[in-house]
């Protein structure tokens, strides 16, 4: 099992931060145009317990996949998960959580994950993987420092 975590200090209140990260839609927005992400379910503009999205993306080595996600563990406006159902890796859990601290929303991002393919697929991870998830990530770091920025002084 795999995890990663990043942490990031939003200079927004916690009512912005959850109304931005409760879209569904939003997800193109923090997305890297690499992975050619495309959102392929009707989604409502407000995330709920229980709900399925359907997802094409573009992972190196694995291909264009179907990726199907339920969205669970939702305590407003302080957290929820998103869990694979059904995509490329063996298994997914990310946790997502926003929490008001001194400056802002401290947002942290908990992804525990497992590859296919034992052996082969820990090599992969070692190779690819690892460094793809990392510049996902990085990519949205980047993507909630423009849509968050600190105020001018």
């Amino acid at each position: 099992m795999h995890t990663l975590r990043q942490s990031q200090l939003l200079p927004t209140t916690l009512d912005k931060a959850w109304a931005f990260v409760q879209a569904p839609a939003n997800l193109d927005t923090i997305t890297p145009p690499w992975l050619r992400f495309e959102i392929v379910s009707d989604v409502p503009e407000v995330m709920e317990d229980g709900l399925i999205i359907e997802y094409r993306i573009g992972l190196p080595v694995l291909g264009r996949r179907r990726w199907v996600t339920e969205i669970k563990h939702i305590k407003a406006p302080f957290r929820f998960v998103d869990e694979q159902r059904l995509g490329p890796y063996r298994f997914w859990y990310h946790h997502h959580e926003l929490r008001e601290v001194p400056g802002g929303v401290l947002m942290t991002d908990t992804v525990r994950y497992r590859l296919p393919f034992g052996p082969l697929g820990e090599l992969v991870h070692a190779l690819v993987i690892r460094r793809t998830l990392e510049r996902i990530f990085a990519h949205r770091r980047h993507r909630f420092t423009a849509l968050f920025p600190a105020p001018s002084p």
